[in-house]
């Protein structure tokens, strides 16, 4: 680098590229790749600072001085800048401008310590005039907003590494509590625990389709909303129990029964139907304003059924190629650049008469919005259309950059103006009295903005679009064309979706929208919720976990007091309130005498935890179902039990609960079915002819298998292991049922343990007959034995080939006199007992496929799903090491618990391998250490494990302590910068 040039850097290695084309001759981009120090982990303190630091990263005692070190994975980095800073004339910090860029540019300063002058300079649109109006506008890195940034770190550390060990005791080893992760979890079990006390209440109602007399007349459908007098029941006047609610009593409503509803039916068949008003009101619908993080998320999901972390990934790839304006930001502000290059191409694409009358600029309206930026918009003085990007832009970034496009021009574009009809009509229902019939219908005279979002293709209105009413006056007389009963049932509130979660998390204030991709990544990758197609669905870990929170640590998973924690951290970075004394509060606590509050209002974490006492693990870890049964949350995952009906040990019943079940789904009807058709408890079969041992079939975690059971254990009624463990661990069982402890096995054990053998996929416990058992104990069968002659000595041995079934399917097995042993797999499992001697010969003269495991040829797909819509490459579900898991030929990703091969949509296996695709390669965690004794000395002396979740957001950026100015013009300035309470590796 030539001397005297001037060094910019930015986070991301493409942002540079791109800056640096802008910026030509004379500066040197070069990234940082994100944060270059972190918070040390407490196995990472040096023993000299373990007094002080070891705990938590943060000296507590001391202002909550954080210990920062730059990780083995960033010195590389560090060493490139501090090279490049040698010969620069000046030092531009160019990294983001929020909370996590200024602190970037803090930690910059800090580490590589600049002795020329240092600018920060900041952009919300990578355009080459963006670039060069920030070169000529810098200012210093904003102390106040590294302090917030930097508070947030260590709040979350001190609330994952004092909660998250909570968890490890009482409900099981590696769980995580987080600031945000927690609140968002209870919130969608919250949303399962109201489905599953729901109770659905049926009502009906009539549908007409109503004409006049005239066979050429349109008809129009109208439903039946009175009778007698009486409003009809609708679903808002039930409450959750299935009863009707105040208002429906209140109003008298009528509840109409199927055997009502037919019969009406049929009276209103041939009745004359007379209109009794006709009501016409003008309708106009106005644009929403320009995207912010959190609607952008909430509309790519429900219009492109996008991830917030595909969107937010797609969302930064299309910013830092210039082709939007910064993606995280809470404004709705458009510049006046923005405005008029919207304007243009309104014009451009549909026309003057479909801009608005004046230009319109919108207002922030959500409570503690934050960062000075603009909206989400394409960038630049003009935009580009998204036909120019067609063969520019990834398929997922195009979706976005459309979307995003059709918003903002949406926002500067007419209303959309009709008018809505209303029609009540009434029959004659007999000695039922006089049946009240209402239809309504919108219809759009001119779509003004909806244009921009493709009209009329997509429905206008709730009632369904763009549908007119035939002209009627009140008197007029029409004629049913037909006239059905329709049966209806209260539906209970529906699962939040990402999108859906998004917004009540921005409702709440719960968090930030640049942070809510990755909180509900981090929630769903710690196994808390899964999705079902677009459905976010805990499970019982989750119930757990939750329970556990709310009944020793309320305050921390309340929704008001983490929103009033996320507006702590905006008045910090404001300069309202400083981070020690805010950080004190929340974890010492006010002190006696201080509270205003009653009970625990202005008590500290660190009391909390202290308070704690004994937890009662078993009450934490069971969710009641009802009539006896409950769900326990087990060693190796959730279990169903009944306490009610035991069995023949006066133990409770216990069974599998299948992954694919949600939890409202597990009614006590299903439970008990369940017990029923899937308890661990044996199904006796019969007697073996050889042993006289008893033949069960059994269900495991890891599906059916048959079990022989000698005959002085067979009296003993032996049951099925709770957990559902047996089948993997193959753990001896006493009399009783109960698991030996795998430590303490011994020759009596193993002779006490029965063999076993998985059932065949085509099989089912519930038909299993026992000549079908029989065979598969009889496993592994002899094929039979055949010379082979040695190829090198030319000495003749005998081999003998046998089949089984293992974890990766049925295959041969030859055995030569040496004991060396060659394998080949076969296609299916039919294949086992029909296999013979010519045909394993056949096989074993073939070269070895495959994974070099001694298996055959390549198992053919499970099953063809048809092209990817992205990339045009066949995907199908293949049968792998691990498991399902769907494929494209490049990409693969592990079929999720909640699907079967056989009935996941194609739709959703295309988006799961673009979701595999956006991520990219997983990262390779280190080794574990296999020295059990230095692992329980540092578990000891830090009172804390690995695996922690320290934020409740997922975010990897780092943090600062007090600073003064990053921005001096002078390099003697520049060498007296630097924190003078902040710890450095």
């Amino acid at each position: 680098m030539a001397t005297g040039t001037k060094l910019v850097i930015v986070e991301s290695p493409t942002k540079a590229k791109k800056i640096g084309g802008y910026l030509g001759k004379g500066y040197t981009v070069k990234a940082s790749v994100g944060h270059i120090r972190d918070l040390a982990q407490p196995s990472q303190v040096p023993a000299s600072k373990k007094a002080e630091f070891g705990r938590f990263g943060v000296d507590v005692n001391n202002g909550f001085k954080p210990y920062y070190i730059v990780g083995a994975d960033k010195k590389k980095t560090v060493a490139e800048l501090k090279s490049a800073l040698k010969d620069a004339s000046e030092l531009y910090l160019a990294t983001d401008e929020d909370r996590e860029g200024e602190a970037i540019a803090w930690h910059l300063v800090e580490t590589l310590k600049p002795k020329v002058p240092v600018h920060r300079m900041v952009f919300h649109e990578i355009t080459p005039e963006a670039i060069k109006a920030a070169i000529g506008k810098t200012r210093e890195v904003d102390a106040h907003m590294v302090d917030a940034q930097e508070t947030r770190r260590v709040l979350d550390r001190l609330y994952g590494y004092e909660l998250s060990p909570v968890l490890w005791r009482k409900v099981g080893p590696g769980l995580s509590a987080g600031r945000v992760q927690s609140v968002a979890t209870r919130l969608i079990v919250e949303r399962e625990r109201e489905r599953m006390a729901f109770v659905r209440a049926p009502y009906w109602d009539l549908v007409a389709s109503l004409s006049e007399d005239s066979a050429q007349s349109s008809a129009f459908d109208a439903r039946m909303v009175g009778l007698g007098g009486q409003r009809l029941a609708t679903s808002r006047d039930f409450r959750d129990d299935g009863k009707l609610n105040e208002a429906g009593l209140k109003d008298n409503v009528l509840q109409l029964d199927e055997s009502t509803a037919d019969a009406l039916a049929k009276t209103l068949e041939h009745a004359s139907f007379t209109v009794v008003s006709m009501e016409s009101k003008p309708y106009r619908r106005r644009p929403v304003p320009p995207f912010t993080t959190s609607t952008m998320q909430q509309a790519a999901g429900n219009r492109l059924s996008m991830s917030s972390r595909q969107t937010m990934r797609a969302a930064q790839g299309l910013y830092e190629n210039g082709y939007i304006t910064y993606m995280r930001t809470d404004s709705v502000t458009l510049s006046q650049e923005a405005i008029s290059a919207a304007r243009d191409s309104v014009t451009k694409h549909f026309g003057k008469e479909y801009l608005s009358e004046s230009p319109k600029q919108y207002a922030t309206k959500t409570a503690g919005a934050q960062e000075a930026h603009e909206c989400i918009r394409p960038a630049g003085s003009r935009f580009h259309d998204p036909d120019e990007l067609a063969t520019k832009l990834p398929p997922d970034q195009l979706k976005l950059y459309t979307l995003i496009w059709q918003r903002t021009l949406a926002s500067q574009m007419a209303d959309a103006i009709g008018s809505t009809a209303t029609v009540r009509l009434s029959a004659a229902a007999g000695d039922k009295g006089e049946a009240v019939f209402q239809a309504s219908g919108t219809v759009i005279e001119f779509p003004g903005f909806l244009k921009a979002s493709g009209w009329p293709r997509k429905s206008v209105s709730g009632d369904g679009g763009d549908v007119a009413l035939p002209s009627m006056k009140t008197g007029d007389t029409l004629s049913a064309r037909s006239v059905s009963a329709e049966g209806h049932e209260t539906q209970p509130a529906a699962r939040y979706t990402e999108a859906s979660l998004v917004k009540t998390l921005e409702a709440k204030e719960i968090g930030r929208p640049s942070t809510y991709a990755s909180i509900i990544a981090t929630i769903m990758d710690r196994g808390y919720v899964y999705e079902r197609g677009r459905a976010l669905i805990p499970s019982w870990l989750a119930f757990a976990v939750t329970k556990l929170l709310e009944t020793n640590f309320p305050k921390y998973v309340d929704y008001q007091f983490t929103a009033d924690m996320e507006n702590g951290l905006d008045k910090i970075a404001r300069g309202d309130e400083t981070s020690q004394e805010w950080l004190t509060r929340f974890y010492f606590g006010d002190g006696e005498g201080a509270a205003t509050n009653a009970d625990e209002a202005h008590e500290g974490l660190q009391q909390q935890v202290a308070q704690l006492g004994d937890i009662d693990a078993k009450a934490i870890n069971t969710i009641a179902i009802g009539d006896g049964l409950q769900v326990r949350v087990g060693r190796y995952g959730p279990y169903l039990e009944d306490t009610k009906n035991l069995d023949a040990e006066g133990n409770p019943r216990r069974a599998s609960i299948p992954d694919t079940m949600a939890p409202d789904e597990l009614t006590v009807e299903a439970g008990h079915e369940l017990i029923e058709t899937n308890s661990g408890g044996p199904r006796v079969l019969g007697k073996d002819p050889a042993t006289g041992g008893t033949v069960e079939v059994r269900n495991g975690r890891f599906g059916p298998y048959v079990a022989l059971v000698a005959p002085e254990k067979a009296s003993a009624g032996e049951t099925g292991d709770a957990d559902g463990a047996a089948a993997k661990t193959a753990t001896v069982r006493k009399t009783t049922g109960k698991a030996l402890s795998k430590t303490a096995k011994s020759a009596k054990a193993e002779d006490e343990k029965p063999k076993m053998a998985s059932l065949f996929k085509t099989m089912s416990p519930e038909t299993l007959t026992l000549d079908d058992a029989l065979k598969l104990l009889s496993l592994p069968r002899e094929v039979g034995r055949f010379d082979e002659t040695n190829a090198e000595t030319g000495e003749v041995s005998e081999s003998v080939v046998t089949v089984n079934n293992g974890r990766y399917g049925p295959y041969l097995t030859k055995t030569g006199a040496d004991g060396k042993t060659d394998t080949r797999s076969l296609a299916s499992e039919d294949e086992i007992f029909t296999v013979d001697l010519g045909k394993a010969k056949e096989l074993f003269a073939q070269p070895k496929y495959g994974r070099g495991r001694g298996r055959g040829a390549a198992k053919p797909p499970l099953r063809e799903l048809g092209p990817d819509p992205e990339n045009g490459k066949n995907v199908t579900i293949k049968d792998g090491f691990y498991g399902a898991y769907i494929t494209d030929g490049e990409t693969n990703r592990t079929l999720p618990k909640q699907y079967t091969p056989e009935t996941i949509e194609p739709a959703t296996a295309f988006q799961l391998l673009a979701e595999k695709r956006a991520a990219g390669p997983a990262k390779r965690g280190g080794r574990k250490s296999t020295k059990t004794t230095r692992a329980t000395k540092s578990s000891k002396s830090t009172g804390r494990k690995t695996g922690i979740s320290e934020s409740a957001t997922g975010t990897t950026r780092k943090a600062g302590t007090t600073r003064k100015s990053a921005a001096a013009s002078t390099a003697k300035s520049s060498a007296k910068r630097g924190s003078s309470r902040t710890t450095k590796a």
